[in-house]
């Protein structure tokens, strides 16, 4: 194991506070689905607001926020979940390879789903049952992908000793030496 040294900020404010708002407009969203659509229609908008807003931050936003720190070829993505199967990944102080996909994918599947939802309120897409069922499945992957989210925070956690959830609360992970700056 690296040489421990000192607590560093890796994630700013507002990529935690957008990360933890956009996970509690999905959560008000599923749970709210098939009730009055107030609620589920704003907690809808407001994670679109949201990644709306971390798109931008995601190319003027400081070190880490930035997708230019994250975002990876997916082969250097494949070769990591490789490295993590065999169990010899290395630790990154900002997200890893397979958690900036995830980041993608994630953001990518919610906008899709917001988009959809919104279609469902317009004349021409109200009632169309194939738009109906899109956005039934796609709740479904969000729903996938957030759990594939989970694992990986928790097997980052275990392998690298480092509680995640708490460094994306704080903002401050750990910098030993030897470890991938990225």
């Amino acid at each position: 194991m690296s040489k421990l040294t000192d607590k560093v900020t890796v994630w700013d404010p507002l990529v935690r506070v957008l990360h933890w708002a956009l996970a509690g407009s999905i959560a008000v969203a599923w749970f709210t689905s098939g009730h009055p659509k107030g609620l589920h229609q704003w907690a809808g908008y407001t994670a679109g607001a949201l990644i709306a807003i971390r798109l931008v931050w995601g190319f003027l936003g400081p070190g880490h926020a930035r997708f230019t720190s994250f975002v990876r070829h997916p082969r250097t993505v494949l070769n990591y979940l490789g490295d993590i199967w065999r169990g010899r990944e290395r630790r990154h102080l900002g997200h890893n390879p397979a958690g900036g996909a995830m980041i993608i994918a994630l953001m990518t599947a919610v906008s899709a789903q917001v988009t959809i939802g919104w279609l469902q309120t317009t004349d021409m897409f109200w009632g169309v049952e194939w738009i109906e069922e899109l956005h039934s499945a796609l709740a479904k992957a969000i729903l996938l992908l957030i759990g594939l989210h989970l694992i990986g925070v928790l097997v980052a956690s275990i392998r690298h000793r480092e509680n995640l959830p708490a460094a994306m609360i704080t903002g401050l992970k750990r910098s030993a030496e030897g470890d991938d700056l990225s």
